[in-house]
């Protein structure tokens, strides 16, 4: 069938044994955007069964990474407990209906106080993967009698899955290829219900650098953690769309709605993606840059919660957005503008420059005669003079400036930087520098 004509309702279905993980972005991505394509419904399911691993505040946390990287879902709980029957623990005695159901169909058998369900041993399941335009087969031999109904009376998630899927009428179920195994089960339960099955698309497991399955090792870990090192949504959402998937214009760099305009499973492949850091982190620096000034001093407001003073990041802004990648940048970049710097002594000897110390009396007495309110052209014009009349290269003149007033040898532009330190506190770092320096 022409995936067109799918009546589309998705859904996500994270378990709250851990935070939402990078790599589940890409699945809840590939599901809102066919979603949003053809106007359907997209939805949050959690399932809770695993009580042993269940993490409450897992939930809430997967509920904010979704909303942060804008994954708004049409149906689902909402923070803070009222989750509903959109979880497992909620629906039990539906689950138990139906197992009992199973049982009395001689589908079933009790086993050690649990429930297993008899599969099929005849035949073949097979069924065609929306990803890679595949048929996929099972030999039905190969399919073990598996537990439904566990002995704390919780459903395992085989079983819960299918009855979910059924009667949240979802029609699509886009997921990893880790769960292709799991499929033969779920249409074998299926076909014992008398119920049409959703159609399915696995995506290809998204691999570290060395090729093995994506861990922390690799850079990976949960989305609120991406967020908290800096990262930018809109760079994430388009980092990972391209995990497998090349849109038909060929473009790199796409906002959701030119995503959802161009996504479709067909141009998913099946060959399995390498999470590269290094692109994520170029991708985010050119989001960076893309957006305008106030918008990202306005996230960069957000983003420094402990700032000491935001009204300061604004001026700073056109001086740093070409030179971060991420939001956290801006920290190491800047700090030296909004407290004081240590100095190592040793960063002095290493400049070159003779009569260290006589030079920078020079350039505080040229500072001192500068008339307020100082001005970054009048302060390169200023110094540029002062080294060529001590016969000492600007670019040299310029760098002991820089470690003057900030301790460091990179920083944004010099003198812009300088401007907005302000006047008093620039002389006294030179005063202090003075002191430090050996006659």
């Amino acid at each position: 069938m022409d995936n067109n004509q799918i009546k589309v309702r998705t859904r996500i279905a994270p378990s709250p044994t851990g935070f939402w993980h990078i790599g589940n972005t890409r699945t809840g991505l590939f599901n809102f955007l066919i979603t949003r394509k053809k106007g359907g419904s997209f939805i949050l399911r959690i399932e809770d069964t695993d009580r042993e691993r269940y993490l409450p505040e897992a939930v809430d946390n997967i509920i904010e990474a979704l909303h942060w990287l804008g994954l708004e879902y049409d149906e689902g709980p909402t923070v803070g407990g009222e989750y509903g029957p959109y979880t497992q623990s909620e629906r039990l005695e539906l689950y138990k209906k139906h197992a009992n159901e199973l049982l009395e169909k001689d589908l079933a058998y009790v086993d050690e106080g649990a429930m297993r369900f008899k599969t099929t041993k005849e035949g073949i399941t097979t069924w065609r993967d929306l990803i890679g335009d595949r048929e996929i087969t099972f030999e039905n031999k190969t399919q073990e009698d598996f537990v439904i109904l566990k002995t704390d009376g919780y459903p395992t998630y085989n079983f819960a899955n299918i009855i979910d899927d059924h009667y949240m009428e979802i029609s699509l179920v886009i997921r990893g290829e880790e769960f292709i195994s799991s499929t033969p089960k779920h249409l074998m339960l299926y076909k014992a219900f008398g119920w049409e099955p959703p159609k399915f698309a696995h995506a290809p497991l998204i691999l570290g650098s060395d090729r093995s399955k994506l861990s922390k090792r690799h850079g990976a870990k949960s989305v609120l953690e991406f967020r908290d090192d800096g990262y930018l949504p809109e760079a994430i959402l388009n980092f990972m769309a391209l995990l497998c998937w090349t849109p038909p214009s060929g473009k790199e760099i796409l906002s959701v709605k030119e995503m959802i305009e161009e996504f479709d499973l067909k141009d998913v492949n099946t060959v399995s993606p390498i999470f590269d850091i290094t692109k994520l982190d170029w991708m985010n620096g050119v989001y960076i840059r893309k957006i305008s000034d106030e918008e990202l001093t306005k996230r960069l407001q957000e983003y420094l919660v402990d700032h000491p003073d935001k009204n300061k990041i604004a001026p700073i802004v056109p001086l740093i957005k070409e030179r971060i990648k991420k939001l956290s940048d801006f920290i190491p970049l800047t700090h030296f503008i909004f407290s004081e710097p240590e100095y190592d002594i040793e960063v002095f000897n290493k400049l070159r420059i003779e009569n260290t110390k006589d030079v920078i009396k020079k350039v505080q007495e040229k500072l001192e005669s500068i008339k307020s309110p100082w001005d970054a052209k009048e302060f390169e014009e200023t110094f540029r003079n002062l080294s060529s009349e001590l016969n000492i290269p600007a670019s040299n003149m310029f760098q002991l400036i820089r470690v003057v007033i900030s301790g460091q040898l990179v920083t944004p532009p010099l003198f812009e930087s300088m401007e907005i330190i302000g006047e008093e506190k620039v002389l006294n770092r030179f005063e202090k520098v003075l002191l430090l320096l050996p006659d």
